[in-house]
């Protein structure tokens, strides 16, 4: 039996959920929304990208981009707990809210926050945290922690993007549990390096988005991601098992089709390829 990406339904709340043991020998995701997940691994309980709240619904209503969010929050964030790491692969709100980071850092006394060394300012600002529990990193650096390694991998969005000091604003990350090597591309499009750099890591699953990206947006300060077809040729080329397709349906200016994603899921036969799902659990089993 092969390593294997399982759809779950979720059987009640989310808190509930996660209030539960994990089984043995199993890898679980949850999707937030946007680019958020967490991943349970029975050990640890890692946190990626979470928005959480309606910052930016706040922060754009009346606008021509209003930000409301197409999906509820499946958790609130002081409910989202115990949670060892919380990662952030960039600045933008989207991934890096203080309407979430304060609140489930403030519940989760423990947990590092892990974030682009380039953004050092924007993450103390936003979690409200003291630099004892920030780690920053950059492209090509790894964080080892008790059972947990993160290495970080460069990301354009839709640009290549350094600070001063060389540090990559935007970042994935590969987080490897033991068991799985998972890697979060954070916000990116196609550029050269890119599937080898992560090829050479050797993952097993890979999170990409696949809201696109178009002049419309991009030129308004909206910057954009892979296609569709974009994402999944790439999962294919750095030899994945499986791709699970998310940045889609929580701002409907900036957002996918899910009826596209499952035609092109349903057609693709070299690697396994799912939408991020609310309503499901996904299960990373080894054969």
């Amino acid at each position: 039996m092969t390593a294997a990406l399982i759809e779950i339904p979720l059987e009640g709340p989310l808190v509930d959920i996660l209030a539960k043991p994990m089984p043995e020998g199993v890898t679980r995701l949850h999707w937030l929304g946007q680019a958020g997940f967490v991943i349970e691994t029975g050990t640890s309980r890692i946190v990626i990208d979470p928005y959480l709240s309606d910052t930016l619904a706040d922060k754009y209503r009346g606008t021509d981009r209003p930000h409301e969010r197409m999906m509820p929050t499946p958790i609130a964030p002081a409910a989202l707990k115990p949670v060892d790491l919380v990662l952030c692969t960039h600045h933008h709100t989207d991934h890096m809210d203080p309407g979430t980071l304060v609140p489930m850092m403030a519940a989760n006394p423990k947990a590092l926050l892990i974030a682009p060394r380039a953004s050092l300012p924007a993450a103390r600002e936003r979690s409200g945290l003291t630099d004892d529990r920030i780690r920053l990193i950059d492209a090509g650096e790894t964080l080892s922690f008790d059972r947990v390694a993160v290495t970080a991998t460069r990301a354009a969005h839709e640009t290549l993007e350094t600070n001063e000091a060389g540090n990559h604003r935007f970042l994935g990350y590969l987080i490897d549990t033991g068991s799985v090597r998972i890697w979060h591309s954070g916000d990116c499009i196609p550029f050269e390096g890119l599937a080898e750099d992560v090829a050479a890591l050797k993952p097993d699953l890979t999170l990409l988005p696949v809201n696109g990206r178009r002049p419309e947006l991009s030129d308004h300060g909206v910057p954009g991601n892979f296609t569709l077809d974009e994402a999944i040729a790439l999962a294919t080329t750095i030899g994945c098992t499986a791709m699970v397709a998310h940045h889609h349906g929580l701002f409907a200016f900036n957002t996918a089709d899910p009826a596209v994603i499952d035609a092109a899921s349903a057609r693709t036969s070299a690697i396994s390829v799912i939408r991020a799902r609310a309503a499901t659990a996904l299960e990373w089993r080894n054969g």
